[in-house]
């Protein structure tokens, strides 16, 4: 006897569940109920030895901590820092993306060259960096005090701290962009090239009506990423400047750490980091729309 349509449709909805169960029990045990946990605790002057003494307190925590002008301080270090990584991480992953892929000598070294810096950990970018343009003994201050009587001091200058960072960032960070723009170039069809030079198109013109059209999705792709993730910076400034020179590379990641594992209040640490969620949701949402989606 042949099984209904009804049949195999049931069969298929089961099977496909049974598939997901494992991952969405993941997804609820690592992922959804942290979340919500979070949440909870962010209502709560929370006491981490015994929760159950914690004392409730509403929304007082997101209201301590929009007067609050440190928090204020953290959340213009932290977009500052994106201004000065995603733009210029986007634009050179793209040139050199789209540089490799023509016919240069040596492009399969130069994939290997730029891809590199990605594999390191903060931790180790972080102290290499840190003794390479130390004022003390670093080879940087070293070269140019044979020109300048006095080098630069680069990470206890509040003026170039941060530009130190977003430089070390992007200089690490690079290769995985690169990686990706790399793979979506060369999934454009060639013959829409051909087709462009047979219309009187040059180069630029090519650019812009074959190029960016076809690699959208993964230049929004990226540009998403690198927002949220350099939105949590917290390493670079830790293992380089510990938040300073005067609270000028302190970022909110780093802002709230310090609230939970310094100050030991956890409950406002989760009310910032809701805020946190919330604008990584915000700023997703608005690349998607107008860079990912139609634009409309």
């Amino acid at each position: 006897m042949v099984p209904s349509i009804d049949a195999l449709n049931r069969r298929e909805t089961i099977d496909g569940v049974l598939f997901a169960l494992p991952y969405l029990l993941f997804f609820c045990l690592f992922l959804l109920y942290p979340l919500l946990e979070g949440l909870y605790m962010s209502l709560f002057e929370w006491n981490p030895l015994v929760p159950a003494n914690s004392t409730f307190v509403g929304l007082s925590n997101y209201t301590r901590m929009v007067q609050d002008p440190a928090f204020w301080n953290a959340l213009m270090n932290t977009i500052y820092f994106v201004v000065l990584t995603v733009p210029l991480m986007v634009i050179l992953s793209l040139a050199l993306a789209l540089g490799v892929n023509r016919e240069v000598l040596g492009r399969r070294y130069l994939r290997t060259i730029y891809f590199s810096p990605y594999i390191l950990t903060v931790s180790i970018v972080g102290i290499v960096w840190s003794l390479f343009l130390t004022t003390e003994f670093g080879p940087m201050n070293y070269v140019l005090g044979f020109v300048m009587e006095q080098p630069p001091n680069w990470l206890g200058d509040p003026l170039l701290a941060m530009p130190v960072l977003a430089f070390v960032t992007n200089w690490w960070l690079l290769g995985f962009n690169f990686v990706i723009l790399l793979a979506a170039r060369q999934n454009v069809p060639e013959r829409l090239y051909e087709a462009a030079r047979l219309d009187g198109a040059g180069t630029w013109r090519s650019f812009c009506d074959v190029t960016l059209p076809q690699m959208r999705n993964a230049i929004a792709f990226v540009v998403i990423i690198q927002f949220i993730q350099q939105f949590q910076v917290f390493g670079q400034p830790y293992v380089m400047t510990d938040g300073g020179p005067n609270n000028t590379t302190t970022t909110l990641v780093f802002y709230l750490y310090d609230a939970a594992f310094s100050q030991q209040q956890f409950g406002y640490a989760a009310a910032v980091g809701y805020l946190l969620f919330a604008i990584l949701v915000a700023v997703s949402y608005v690349n998607y729309r107008y860079i990912g989606g139609d634009g409309t």
